[in-house]
């Protein structure tokens, strides 16, 4: 497929509303826009989101892990749907990225329920363990809760809708929720006739976790990973249900993790009951369920850069080639934005094209 193929459509941009994405000086090229928070933290309002605690069970492993999820709402006068906000990989409900979509979203009339995922601070000391990018049993009683808040908030007779929103992975969770099986929607709570999400946004988010894992290995991503792993590490350890045996002499000793892929092996696939973490990266992938079933899923809009240097766009390239016009998937490509950056002229552009989905849905 030629580059120019699969840059934005210009007429769904038309059709949202919403120009072009040209990045923004001085943070030009994949990494910059990368990095562009943490070098220059966003100057964002005092948090004055109300707490909200979601009980969730043990993990499938019988670790010691039921407890609750911490969320924080954000509540507008009137809002016109509920949406789910969820970090990515060692994030949180306070990173600047979610907490300003968030805002986003709240000012132009969406509650919003940022959640903290299992491990994730501040709500690391509800619950034992860790989050993994397939994390059913936690995410569906996460939506039940929301779906019964949207009963509570919408007019009466009439419950507001229910959108997601995952920032990179984050946005595989909430891909990997819509595809739970019945029985899985059942335990929790939800009408299994239905689909998990009446809509859903997703930035910069792996579509094929093997892939993502070998990108972030590359030499030039290093510091990437050392970063990544210093925080999950610190994550795990934190743990004030207790880390195994094996787990932490495997995370303080001489061989602890230097991989993400390491990491996953010790850590999260045996945590979440995989076989191994070969097994963990083909079952957590949604690629092949968006491939084969992309009718299961709710109205989708998936943005990603080109220039991601810890996503490949080759599996988004993929899955928009396998797709039929027809299907309830959406692909925005850009030639810059990096992983989840998208800083632009005036602001950040990813987080005007999420209202601009969501409110497109609201008038379809």
């Amino acid at each position: 497929m030629i580059l120019r193929d699969i840059i934005s459509d210009p007429l769904l941009l038309e059709q949202l509303g919403i120009r072009a994405f040209h990045q923004r000086f001085p943070w030009w090229g994949g990494d910059l826009q990368t990095l562009r928070d943490t070098l220059r933290p966003v100057a964002l309002p005092l948090d004055k989101g109300q707490p909200l605690e979601i009980e969730v069970p043990a993990l499938s492993s019988g670790a010691a892990g039921s407890g609750a999820l911490l969320a924080f709402m954000d509540y507008p006068p009137e809002p016109k749907a509920l949406v789910v906000l969820l970090h990515g990989l060692g994030g949180s409900s306070r990173r600047e990225g979610l907490r300003r979509l968030g805002l986003s979203l709240a000012q132009n009339g969406y509650a919003v329920m940022r959640l903290n995922m299992r491990g994730a601070d501040p709500g690391r000391h509800l619950a034992g363990g860790t989050y993994a990018a397939q994390c059913n049993s936690d995410l569906l009683p996460v939506l039940n809760r929301a779906r019964e808040l949207c009963n509570s908030l919408g007019p009466a007779m009439t419950p507001l809708p229910l959108f997601g929103a995952g920032l990179s992975l984050g946005g595989t969770m909430l891909l990997n929720a819509c595809y739970s099986t019945q029985a899985e929607r059942l335990e929790a709570g939800l009408d299994p006739s239905i689909c998990a999400l009446d809509g859903l946004f997703c930035a910069s988010s792996p579509l094929d976790l093997a892939a993502c894992s070998a990108s972030i290995e590359r030499p030039r991503n290093r510091i990437y990973q050392r970063w990544l792993l210093q925080r999950l590490v610190r994550q795990t350890l934190a743990d004030p249900f207790g880390v195994s045996d094996l787990e932490n002499q495997e995370l303080r000793g001489a061989q602890q993790p230097r991989t993400i892929r390491a990491f996953d092996s010790t850590v999260t696939a045996p945590r979440w009951g995989f076989a191994d973490v070969n097994a963990y990266y083909r079952e957590a992938s949604p690629l092949q369920h968006l491939i084969q079933s992309p009718q299961q899923l709710p109205s989708t809009l998936l943005l990603q850069a080109l220039d991601d240097p810890w996503v490949p766009a080759c599996s988004a390239i993929d899955l928009q080639d396998a797709l039929p016009k027809s299907q309830p998937i959406q692909l925005m490509f850009t030639r810059q934005g990096g992983h989840n950056g998208f800083h632009g002229r005036a602001g950040c552009w990813a987080d005007d094209l999420a209202v601009s989905w969501f409110d497109q849905l609201l008038g379809a």
